[in-house]
């Protein structure tokens, strides 16, 4: 792992070196009449670099090297937006003249940018990337002047980016030394290891993508409040790149955000890229000559939706509700103004949010590496909320959003999908009347947020196993897009009537099924589902021009109050432990379903705590699902024989179905070894553990599991199954409760249980415990082996299955040879002569060979088949 963050921090420094030594050499050669590498040619390889960087970067992320994934994102950014910059200047859509006015408000905001990251580099004795930082930082500010007055700045400009290319070499050549030298020979400075104190639980939340988010606030808020300041004459089409790069950049914010199960911090980056997305869409407009018109609803209900969004940020810090709150003006700002974005008092909040957010960015980024925090303002939200009486805050803790099928990586994205389609709604009620469809700002509100936004919500809904929501989201969103682009991209047109009836109509029938399997969520979900469905309704009658005079814009509002019900719900009830916000009860109860009110713990199997969290559950009786290396079964303690019941009823057990019994070792057979022929032990201990299940004879020995009265639910009046099953996560669990009754996770009659989703789909909370694996690695059942009459010297199948008859017959031919001979197994004779005290595992050396999960369904039998 050492080595994959070393290679890691290697490719950054790497990015950062080419792409310094490449403008180096061209800020040097390069002439005011004569540039010395073609704009489109630099352009396409800083974008390269960008690239590059933007991997290191989100790969340290994920490795916890903040600061210099914050240094490695913030250099992509600026090289990306300015690459794109240059390669439009290449092609020709910028003049030679609107390079400077391109270029200055994207490198001032970087210039800040990376002094203030360089600052705290310095602060926290991180010399190589406080170079780093502030000599790329001197070098945009050596080019903004070079633009300003021609001949000034390039010498310097590249004298700053050679120094980061010497840097660069000498920090690679001391990791090289160190490595050779195995870590015997590190030069000052080219250390991996965080000299930091020990990180808080606020700053263990990728702090370096909120940093990074930060500066995509500064860069966007530098391009619009230029206009007001005069250092640029216009919003013009070269500041297109630097927009979409912060909003691009953003959204890669918000997943990483999900990642490190921050919802507030993910939705309101989710908000702002959005806002980036319309500033630039609005700057492209000027290549048109066109003059956009910013319709009144949609900035209303943002800013109302971003002053929720900081009142429950408020519970990270104070400082951080405020800041949001300057966003809720800038929405204001944007509604009270026709031109929005072109005017000024819209950039004169953005003036205000270029100041405020370089603040948040030193105190953000300087609490991220720094043993001493700046004070944000962190409890006196929940100090407010223990004074208020029914108002219980719910614990934040990283089962806060564990799904209800399996385990994910990321938080729960509803409320940012949510907040999407009251957005898009809203924005749809805006008239164009005879305007051009492009220039009502509503293609941005519909195409971005009611879709780009909303099918990463139902990409990250997909993730976390939530299947119906990922469903809903990704549906919506590819309408949203195409009904966008259609009506308000300018392809809408005379083209109304049949080929777009017939799009729509196809819509319509997804919706229908989506509408009917609301009804076994809950009401909220089938309100939201069939309110959608009157927008269709809308679009079919425009369409064919049947549309009755404000029906559109009635349930457009209307589906938009519904998706805001489920924002606030979404954003309250994450919050709050107590009093929630209610969605209602499934309209139509699924028998068996996992529609309930209780959700059984859904548990990683991969964790041993897991495991032993599983475990407690048995021991009390309860009933669990499990993996295997075939299909998921269904278990119970053998010492709970109500458990042992409970399972055969959910089971809906068939009586020629009966369940068999695993344990985790022969060990366990102990105590019952007199009872049992010394051929038939030894056959045991030479096949297990496999996936191999014997059928023996029923007999008197059983009673000393603790089945009593539930033993007639184990196998037939004659015989038993037993099995041994190859799977540490099985045989860890027997080892902790003892041996189990087992049969297959799903009713009698019905397809074999295959993913621990279907576990819960088919069971509902007839479970106690699901220990999840994903998909199960077989479908292949496992091979049954009648042993009711071993001692003639002949083995019978009532099933072959995964193990192969041939191999099943080779090792009981070995084990009777060794039987001819006088011969018993070693292996046995030395586990029976082991203390107690070696196997509090319960494995020992039967189960020393790691595996995955084995058992399957109870094995098939009936008398004398």
């Amino acid at each position: 792992m050492a080595q994959l963050h070393s290679l890691h921090v290697s490719v950054g420094i790497l990015g950062i070196s080419g792409g310094s030594l490449l403008l180096s050499v061209n800020n040097y050669a390069s002439s005011p009449e004569k540039d010395f590498i073609p704009h489109t040619a630099l352009g396409i390889l800083l974008l390269i670099i960008a690239v590059l960087l933007a991997y290191a970067g989100v790969r340290r992320s994920l490795s916890h090297g903040q600061l210099f994934s914050s240094l490695c994102l913030t250099v992509s950014a600026l090289w990306c937006g300015s690459g794109l910059v240059y390669v439009l200047a290449g092609q020709g859509v910028l003049r030679p003249a609107e390079l400077r006015s391109s270029l200055v408000p994207g490198l001032a905001a970087f210039t800040l940018a990376l002094l203030i990251i360089g600052s705290v580099a310095l602060l926290v004795k991180k010399a190589v990337l406080c170079v780093i930082a502030v000599s790329i930082s001197l070098a945009c500010a050596h080019q903004i002047a070079g633009l300003s007055a021609a001949g000034f700045g390039q010498s310097a400009t590249a004298a700053n980016y050679l120094l980061v290319c010497l840097v660069g070499v000498y920090f690679g050549s001391g990791r090289l030394l160190s490595t050779i030298t195995h870590g015997k020979v590190e030069p000052p400075g080219t250390g991996l290891q965080s000299k930091a104190g020990p990180m808080t639980e606020q700053r263990q939340k990728c702090s370096d993508a909120v940093s990074v988010g930060l500066v995509m606030n500064l860069l966007s808020a530098s391009v619009i409040a230029c206009p007001l300041l005069g250092v640029v004459p216009r919003l013009s089409v070269g500041h297109v790149p630097w927009l979409w790069t912060a909003g691009v950049f953003q959204l890669g914010m918000c997943v990483l955000l999900y990642r490190a199960m921050d919802t507030l911090a993910a939705t309101f980056y989710g908000f702002t890229a959005l806002l980036k997305f319309a500033e630039g869409y609005t700057a492209l407009l000027s290549f048109y000559s066109i003059q956009p018109l910013s319709p009144v609803p949609f900035p209303v209900v943002f800013s109302v939706l971003f002053s929720v969004l900081a009142l429950f940020s408020c519970q990270k810090g104070l400082l951080e509700g405020l800041y949001q709150l300057v966003f809720v003006a800038y929405c204001i700002a944007i509604a009270a103004q026709p031109q929005g974005f072109h005017q000024g008092g819209t950039q004169g909040v953005q003036a205000v949010v270029f100041v405020v957010s370089a603040v948040m960015l030193l105190i953000t980024t300087f609490n991220m590496v720094s043993s001493t925090v700046i004070p944000t303002g962190q409890g006196y939200f929940k100090a407010l909320v223990n004074r208020m009486q029914g108002l219980t805050l719910r614990a934040h803790d990283k089962e806060l959003h564990s799904p209800h099928l399996g385990y994910s990586k990321y938080a729960d994205a509803e409320v940012l999908g949510h907040a999407c389609s009251v957005l898009a709604a809203f924005a749809v009620t805006a008239t164009v009347g005879d305007r051009s469809p492009l220039s009502v700002l509503v293609l941005p509100w519909v195409v971005v947020a009611g879709g780009a936004l909303q099918l990463l919500c139902g990409s990250v809904a997909f993730a976390r196993g939530k299947t119906f929501e990922s469903t809903v989201f990704i549906l919506y969103g590819m309408m949203w897009t195409v009904w966008g682009l259609t009506r308000y991209g300018g392809l809408y047109g005379e083209t109304r009537g049949f080929n777009v009836a017939v799009g729509i109509i196809s819509f319509m029938l997804f919706n229908c099924l989506v509408t009917a399997a609301a009804l076994f969520v809950n009401v909220a979900w089938f309100a939201y589902a069939l309110t959608f469905q009157l927008i269709l309704i809308s679009f079919l009658l425009d369409a064919v021009g049947a549309l009755p005079y404000g029906y559109d814009i009635g349930v457009s509002i209307i589906f938009g109050l519904v998706s805001f019900y489920f924002f606030l719900g979404h954003i309250f009830n994450n919050t709050f432990q107590s009093p929630q916000i209610p969605f209602g009860k499934p309209v139509v109860k699924m028998s068996g379903g996992g529609g309930g009110a209780h959700i059984c713990p859904h548990l990683p199997a991969r964790k041993s705590s897991s495991v032993h969290q599983i475990a407690e559950i048995m021991k009390g009786g309860g009933t669990c699902g499990m993996p295997t290396d075939t299909v998921y079964v269904l278990v119970a303690a053998c010492n709970r024989p109500e458990a042992v019941v409970k399972a055969f009823k959910v089971k809906k057990q068939a009586q020629d179905r009966p369940m068999s019994l695993w344990i985790s070792s022969i060990r366990q057979l102990e105590p019952v070894r007199p009872l049992l022929s010394p051929l038939l032990l030894d056959f045991m201990e030479a096949a297990w553990p496999s996936s191999i299940s014997m059928v023996i004879p029923r007999g008197p020995w059983m009673d000393a599991f603790g089945l009593g009265d539930a033993a007639k639910h184990i196998g037939t009046p004659q015989s038993i199954a037993i099995r041994n099953p190859d799977c540490s996560v099985a045989t860890h669990l027997i080892s902790l409760v003892g041996p189990i009754a087992v049969t297959s996770a799903n009713p009698t009659g019905e397809a074999d249980t295959t993913h621990h989703n279907q576990v819960y789909a088919k069971l509902g909370d007839k479970v106690d415990g699901v220990l999840c694996d994903g998909p199960s690695p077989e479908n292949i059942a496992s091979t049954v082996v009648d042993c009711t009459k071993i001692e003639t010297g002949h083995i019978g199948f009532f099933r072959v299955g995964l193990i192969p008859k041939s191999k099943v017959l080779q090792i009981f031919e070995e084990v009777q040879r060794r039987h001819r001979h006088g011969q018993t197994n070693p292996a046995f004779e030395y586990e029976l002569q082991l203390p107690a005290s070696t196997g509090e595992s319960g494995m020992g050396s039967v189960n020393s060979t790691p595996s995955t999960v084995s058992p399957e369904q109870s094995p098939v039998l009936r008398n004398g088949s």
